[in-house]
Order: C-alpha cells, then sequence, then structure tokens
C-alpha cells in the first residue's frame, strides 16, 4: 500500500539507533547512526515532504545529526508527542490523518494510533507491532528510516528519484 503523508515524523533511539545508550569514561555519550537513513531524509526533500525528529531524550548527537541532514523539524525532550505534533500540524494546517509515524516503543504509542500510517521497527517490543500499520523488516539503527521512506513513496517515484540524482 502506498501512502503519501503531507508530513513524516521518526522517534530517534530504537528507530535511527539501536536503542544502546553509550557512556565513556569522561560521560560522552555517543549513538550510532546508520548512513542508509540519509538517503531517506534526501528522498522526502526531494519530495518537498517534511521530516521531524520527535524524541524523549535531548543529545548534541541528535542535534547535530539533524542539523547535518538538514531535518525540517527537531523536537527533544518531548514527553507528550502526539501534543507536540498536533500543534505542528494546526501551524502546517494539515491533520494527524496525514502524518506518516515511526516508532518503536512505550513513549510512541499515542503517535502510532493517531497518525494516518504508521510503522515500526523489527527490533520493536510485540505490543508496539500490534498496533502499527507495517512492522518493517529492519531493525532500529540498521537503516530502517530508510525502508519506510521507500516503502511510503513506493518504487515509481524511488526510481523517478533516483533517475533525477
Amino acid at each position: 500500500m502506498r501512502y503519501v503523508p503531507k508530513l513524516v515524523v521518526t522517534d530517534i533511539d530504537g528507530v535511527w539507533t539501536d536503542g544502546g545508550m553509550y557512556y565513556d569514561e569522561s560521560g560522552n555519550e555517543w549513538k550510532k547512526f546508520h548512513t542508509y537513513d540519509s538517503a531517506g531524509v534526501l528522498f522526502l526533500k526531494k519530495l518537498n515532504i517534511p521530516l521531524v525528529i520527535c524524541t524523549g531524550e535531548t543529545t548534541n548527537a541528535v542535534k547535530r545529526r539533524s542539523e547535518k541532514l538538514k531535518v525540517d523539524y527537531l523536537f527533544q525532550g518531548i514527553s507528550d508527542k502526539k501534543k507536540v505534533i498536533s500543534e505542528l500540524c494546526v501551524q502546517l494546517g494539515i491533520n494527524l490523518e496525514e502524518v506518516a509515524y515511526i516508532g518503536d516503543d512505550l513513549n510512541d504509542i499515542e503517535m502510532l494510533k493517531a497518525s494516518g500510517y504508521s510503522a515500526c521497527p523489527a527490533s520493536a517490543p510485540h505490543y508496539i507491532k500490534e498496533l502499527v500499520d507495517v512492522v518493517l523488516t529492519q531493525k532500529g539503527g540498521e537503516g530502517v528510516f530508510r525502508e519506510f521512506v521507500e516503502l511510503l513513496i513506493g518504487q515509481e517515484e524511488l526510481n523517478s528519484i533516483l533517475h533525477s540524482l
């Protein structure tokens, strides 16, 4: 099924990362991002579909990744994702039914239920998998965001974008 959203929203930990939190002896936190996911951002930009990162954590690593990829909206430290995304939808003149959302855990449940199309990584808990429209084949941190975007836009649109590069 092809679903063309007016807005794509993604969680970070467990989607763009494997969900692990790594700390060194100096207290620095590390996250590993898969470069495949940056192509998902590129595909959305080619189609003029805005991207939102909405995460419960607040880290410089996510801020830096967002800036590098020129993500349209970044919301960190968010406990009520549905409220924040609903407010953004009002500003953009769209509704939650026009939003595609990918998340993997408890703080994503309300958005997974409210969005027009929802997905989770293969590594999500079973109770999250039961809520979504599609369970993707990739695990968090293994390019699952790119898989999500490719599914959304469909093979024909993907081929068109690839030929324009």
